[in-house]
């Protein structure tokens, strides 16, 4: 049956389409290049080109590698390993469902274990820090590798299991959006692998090694560093504890898997997603108990945001007789769904990613106001989730029609109250 469901081929481009395709093959490990160049520099300034640049032979470490091989062998390890639960995903465009194994927050206590043995051994999780841009280079490497792979792949598969996205024809494109929706290899899926384990757990990792080699520069940890670990640790255990919830993002079922999933998610999630750790250990902060507690009260607003809306949204999907969300208001959609339309969905259209940027401004606070790189990550977070907001509702209108239209006219604003 799959074999004869032919897809038509994709339309609509993004990101300025084969050739902003083609540019950002460049742009974006370009930007993690210079990111973590800067802030190697005493100035730290992001309107200064970083120089003199390292010669290109010490960019390469053999060693380095090996330890992401390692790392990432351990995780599919992990992955593999008959513990959690198995779940099937929405329904695919041939009426099958896929199944998916919940475990992703067992690999994450199991690797922070690991990590606390390794710290009570004493073994050098400062070389993480020292080799930190090597690692870089070679998670890109592997990344691109992934990617040539994953596109050769796609081009011997069915139709049905193609991309809406990344089916436009042209080999630029599509190796850049993706152009198989779910790779797998037997029955490991390489998409929903990468997605939420190397790097998320990595990212999480990487920064106890940074916390581990400013104690070995002063003595102790600081606050600023305490709180940036344990801020980015809360959000990527939410994560964790919440997979089954990533089954009915656009990432997994929109987005084929190409070099723009494979390099975010094993590059430049875990390299530029701790660069205020990376920032804090050779640009100490001095943070006092005030402004401490401030930072903690506005990341701890937009934690209840962004869980509350998302556990409103999901507990709505599962079951919308159930208790918590029964008494919401709701428009009907000729698709037979319906539309949250109070609650946390009644204030703005998007209040999931409302806390989602409050947290990334706590998370570049502890770094102090005197430099502007630390703020890349809001920054970011910020252009990223205007764009996804701006493809959420193009897809919702093509979906729902009127009824999306009579939303968005009760709930005007789509992130920012009385702003945007």
């Amino acid at each position: 049956m799959a074999d004869k469901i032919k897809i038509s081929r994709t339309s609509e481009f993004e990101f300025g389409g084969p050739i902003g395709a083609f540019l950002l093959l460049f742009v974006i490990p370009g930007t993690v290049f210079y990111l973590l160049l800067t802030c190697n520099t005493e100035e730290a300034s992001v309107l200064r080109i970083p120089g003199p640049l390292p010669p290109l032979e010490t960019l390469w470490d053999t060693t380095a590698v090996t330890v992401l091989l390692a790392w990432i062998s351990f995780q599919a390890i992990l992955y593999m390993l008959p513990m959690g639960k198995v779940v099937e995903g929405i329904p695919l465009r041939d009426k099958t469902r896929l199944k998916y194994k919940i475990n992703a927050f067992h690999a994450m206590v199991v690797s922070f274990l690991l990590a606390g043995v390794a710290f009570v051994l004493k073994l050098p999780l400062s070389y993480v820090y020292d080799h930190f841009l090597q690692l870089a280079v070679g998670a890109g490497f592997l990344a691109l590798a992934l990617s040539i792979f994953l596109y050769f792949k796609a081009l011997a598969a069915p139709d049905s299991a193609l991309a809406p996205g990344g089916n436009s024809g042209n080999p630029i494109y599509d190796f850049f959006i993706g152009h198989e929706l779910n790779p797998r290899i037997g029955s490991f899926d390489l998409k929903y692998f990468c997605e939420l384990r190397p790097g998320l757990i990595g990212w999480c990792l990487i920064n106890l090694c940074f916390l581990v080699k400013e104690v070995e520069l002063r003595g102790s940890p600081s606050l600023s560093m305490i709180l940036v670990c344990a801020f980015q640790a809360l959000y990527v255990m939410d994560a964790l504890w919440n997979e089954e919830c990533i089954l009915t993002t656009m990432d997994i079922v929109h987005d084929g898997f190409g070099f723009m999933l494979a390099f975010g998610d094993l590059c430049w999630v875990p390299f530029t997603y701790s660069l205020q750790a990376y920032f804090l250990v050779s640009h100490p902060q001095e943070l006092g108990t005030f402004a401490a507690l401030c930072i903690v009260l506005i990341n701890t607003v937009g934690y209840i945001i962004f869980r509350g809306s998302n556990s409103q949204k999901n507990a709505f999907r599962r079951n919308p007789a159930d208790p918590q969300v029964a008494g919401l208001k709701t428009i009907p959609t000729a698709t037979g769904k319906r539309l949250l339309v109070s609650g946390w969905w009644g204030i703005v259209r998007h209040p999931n990613y409302l806390g989602d940027l409050i947290m990334a401004l706590a998370w570049s606070l502890p770094c102090g106001l005197s430099h502007i790189l630390p703020y890349f990550y809001v920054t970011y977070f910020t252009v990223l989730l205007i764009h996804r907001e701006a493809r959420d509702e193009h897809q919702c209108m093509k979906k729902y029609g009127l009824a999306w239209q009579e939303y968005c006219r009760r709930v005007p604003y789509r992130m920012f109250p009385y702003i945007y």
